[in-house]
């Protein structure tokens, strides 16, 4: 496992929030300078590569892994694409959260899903059912997501509040499932 490797998987699971160089620098145990000069050596194999899509983003002192501009009319097809339109078990869930929790931060998300989400949360922002509310006031000033207008519009909702309550539907789920996973054949085996 090189630098190099390591930058550029540390790119891909931060995802569209991105990471500065400093953060880079302290995870990749090398100095500010070196780990500077990597990105551009990455990003350069990147660009000289036609096989690839990437590229690296240099926004301010943040770095995020991208997609080159040549893709965005092919981007922007799947986005507006019906067949892309239904929302997968994982934006479902992603959009749960965020809906619930909002702001929120991606990595907040993840905490509470046990995956990684970017993917989801830049579907969600493409499908403009969040967006951006904010920044958290500290290390890396971290994308706060909430829900849009669009959302209360597509789900019918006048305000959050509407949102239906987790507590009531986790009672519903306990009164009809039985408490044990074997429960049914238990029951068989003690009625032969």
């Amino acid at each position: 496992m090189n630098k190099l490797s390591e930058i550029e998987a540390i790119l891909f699971v931060v995802g569209d929030e991105g990471i500065g160089l400093e953060e880079l620098s302290y995870l990749v145990k090398d100095n500010t300078a070196n780990i500077y000069q990597q990105l551009q050596e990455l990003n350069q194999r990147y660009e000289e590569n036609e096989l690839t899509a990437l590229h690296i983003l240099e926004v301010g002192n943040h770095f995020i892994l991208s997609t080159k501009k040549a893709f965005a009319p092919l981007l922007k097809k799947y986005a507006e694409s019906p067949i892309g339109s239904s929302l997968s078990q994982a934006a479902l869930e992603t959009l749960s959260i965020i809906a619930y929790k909002q702001p929120i931060t991606r990595m907040e998300v993840e905490e509470i899903r046990g995956v990684q989400s970017s993917g989801s949360v830049q579907k969600l922002t493409a499908k403009r059912l969040i967006e951006e509310k904010g920044r958290v006031d500290g290390p890396g000033r971290a994308i706060l997501y909430g829900t849009t207008d669009y959302f209360m519009d597509y789900f019918g909702l006048k305000s959050l509040a509407e949102l239906p309550d987790i507590q009531s539907m986790e009672d519903e789920l306990e009164e009809d499932a039985p408490f044990d996973l074997f429960y049914d054949r238990y029951k068989q085996v003690e009625g032969e």
